[in-house]
């Protein structure tokens, strides 16, 4: 049995391969994790130690704000200090408000990401009709604004990520379509074209909200209209300004996960207030549970009931530190007949309670073995998944 490809997705969607420095984003890779520094970006040992911290917990793609020159100047400092702590993690500079910035910082980082809101406008919140004629000279500006950026994106060989932000809209695209759900698409896609026209494709989309609802409206609204221009860019997730703690993790679980499931999302970041290397197990949790990359095994259990033949949770806890390392192996831990083995029908092995004192075990919905002594019966199950050639010792998986 292949665990690992019976545990992922039925569909995902099909984006184009986008690489980042040695990662690549998009296609068959695995849906990348990111994050996002919170020290100084002219601070160059406060950044180098940050960013060594989320190597440590592998954060694939790391981002750091580029504002003015300075921060520019110290990217090369940066990839320096990370060099002599042997990481070689991709970087992404994020550019506001100027343009000359980015065009700079391709030189440094491996990634660029712009905002279509506020890189070639200053938001003025101006209320005004624009004429078709007065709409079309305004992309041209903007097209005008966006030629340098182009040609050192493919002078340097980057990638750049169109960020799209929920209320950071140009007043142009207010206008004409509210700080809405389709003034978000219509925002990114008006950069789109642009790049396309001139021949650059290694981009990657994201549409971001505070509002876990605006955001997945809005992602699945792109979707639709870059189907119908035939694009298939690669999407980052994330709902900005998440929070903290576990009310930031639900909200980012709500928007991030509810597309996840629906097969799209190619990266992803949970934006949390707190220490940047806090949001990667946060990430890895969130597609875990989409079952969109697994890093551990895939626990399912019961929440125990007056019908339960044994200590479940005690049980439990014992079968989960067991068993983590098998990635991709979904376990079922049943207190008793009524809800295993029906409703554990999605489970590759299963931990079932049958009287007091006595387990059944199955592979699938088929039972192999009846009525082991609770005592024993965790023992059993790892025997089990030793004869059906899923098991392999925890350090063998840690040194591969």
């Amino acid at each position: 049995m292949n665990f690992l490809s019976s545990a992922r997705p039925s569909f995902r969607r099909l984006s184009s391969l986008v690489r980042i420095g040695n990662v690549t984003v998009g296609g068959d890779s695995p849906i990348r994790i990111q994050s996002m520094l919170t020290s100084n970006t002219t601070d160059v040992a406060a950044c180098v130690e940050e960013i060594v911290r989320l190597d440590r917990v592998d954060c694939e793609i790391i981002r750091l704000t580029v504002p003015n020159q300075k921060a520019v100047d110290a990217l090369p400092r940066i990839r320096k200090g990370m060099q002599e702590c042997g990481v070689s993690r991709p970087l992404v500079a994020d550019i506001h408000f100027s343009p000359p910035l980015a065009v700079a910082a391709c030189e440094f980082v491996e990634k660029v990401r712009i905002n279509p809101g506020n890189y070639a406008d200053r938001k003025k919140f101006e209320i005004r009709e624009y004429t078709d004629a007065q709409y079309a000279e305004e992309l041209e500006r903007v097209e005008a604004t966006l030629l340098p950026l182009i040609t050192s994106l493919k002078k340097h060989g980057r990638a750049l990520r169109i960020g799209t932000n929920h209320g950071s809209l140009s007043d142009r695209v207010m206008n004409r379509y509210g700080d809405s759900p389709e003034g978000m698409v219509q925002s990114a896609l008006e950069f789109l074209r642009i790049f396309r026209k001139h021949d650059y494709h290694d981009i990657v989309l994201s549409m971001k909200s505070s509002n876990p609802i605006v955001m997945m409206q809005a992602y699945r609204l792109l979707v639709q209209r870059m189907d119908e221009e035939g694009m298939d860019y690669p999407l980052h997730l994330g709902v900005t300004e998440a929070g903290s703690g576990i009310e930031g993790r639900i909200k980012s679980a709500i928007g991030i996960g509810g597309l996840l499931v629906d097969g799209l999302g190619d990266t992803i970041r949970v934006s949390l207030t707190e220490p940047s290397e806090n949001e990667i197990p946060a990430a890895q949790a969130i597609l875990q549970a989409a079952r969109a990359r697994l890093y551990k095994a895939d626990l399912i259990s019961c929440p125990s009931c007056g019908r339960t033949f044994f200590d479940l949770q005690t049980t439990t806890a014992q079968i989960k530190e067991r068993t983590a390392h098998l990635i991709g192996v979904k376990i079922a831990v049943m207190g008793c007949v009524v809800n295993g083995p029906g409703e554990m029908a999605d489970a590759d092995f299963g931990y079932v309670g049958a009287g007091p004192g006595k387990i059944h075990l199955y592979k699938g919905q088929t039972l192999i073995e009846r009525n082991v002594p609770s005592a024993v019966a965790v023992e059993r199950l790892v025997d089990l998944l030793r004869e059906e050639g899923v098991w392999f010792d925890a350090d063998t998986a840690q040194a591969a």
